[in-house]
């Protein structure tokens, strides 16, 4: 275990973590995983897709259902994990539909899970220092275990399923990722850079040798790019997405 967290700790780009990660779950018996991140949660749920990180390696046809359908927003463990920090066996939805506590909406994630053999796993919520921010795992167990088999698994490796989880999360929530919104060009980041110094549009202008209306341009094309009304407001965006002040731009 040591050897891959050393592993983990120089990767540098969010792939390769994912796919190491992928790897040493299934290890454990968990051989679907769906990870999500975000740094802009609304209250009520994990806000838009467009600026959340989704990873998975389950089925795309299953994805394309409980994603591209926005089924997501229905499923039982997803609800738990907007507003808890820890670990939780499915077991618990197991429990909720013989009490008859599900809605139509949860009943319809259960039937795309039955139909992809999605039956049985773990769900991780992490804490976050943002309020803004959100990020949460579900481990899916390979076709044949049942819940009492996870957890079995849980019981005794959870510790390590914790740790391992965790710092996955820590590694990839400090990187900057792509989202479906275009990203900044590398002059938008560096006009958002100097706003962010405190300089004005005429500043830039002199520093970079331009016109205050083309600097006025980029700005406003990173305000497009973010989707954002105001300045500051996509100079927080690029900040909380980590686009800004990166030590090697594309």
């Amino acid at each position: 275990m040591l050897d891959h967290l050393e592993q983990l700790l120089v990767a540098e780009d969010i792939g390769t973590i994912w796919n190491m990660h992928c790897v040493q779950m299934e290890k454990f018996g968990f051989d679907r995983l769906i990870y999500g991140f975000t740094r802009f949660r609304a209250t009520q749920n994990f806000g838009s897709l467009d600026d959340t990180l989704i990873l998975s390696n389950h089925d795309p046809a299953y994805l394309n259902s409980f994603l591209g359908a926005g089924l997501f927003s229905e499923a039982p463990m997803v609800k738990w994990a907007l507003d808890s920090v820890g670990s939780c066996s499915w077991r618990i939805v197991a429990e909720r539909a013989a009490a008859g506590e599900l809605s139509d909406g949860e009943k319809r994630v259960l039937e795309l899970n039955r139909r992809f053999q999605v039956l049985a796993g773990y769900s991780i919520g992490f804490p976050d220092t943002s309020a803004r921010a959100k990020g949460a795992i579900g481990l899916c167990a390979k076709p044949g275990l049942t819940q009492a088999d996870v957890d079995a698994i849980w019981e005794e490796h959870g510790r390590d399923l914790r740790v391992l989880n965790s710092i996955m999360h820590l590694k990839i929530s400090a990187l900057p990722f792509s989202t479906t919104r275009r990203p900044l060009t590398a002059r938008q980041r560096e006009v958002l850079e100097w706003v962010g110094d405190g300089k004005t549009s005429a500043d830039i202008a002199q520093i970079l040798g331009l016109t205050i209306a083309t600097v006025e341009k980029h700005l406003r094309l990173a305000r497009e790019a973010l989707e954002v009304e105001t300045t500051a407001q996509a100079l927080l965006k690029a900040s909380m997405q980590k686009q800004l002040f990166i030590t090697s731009a594309s």
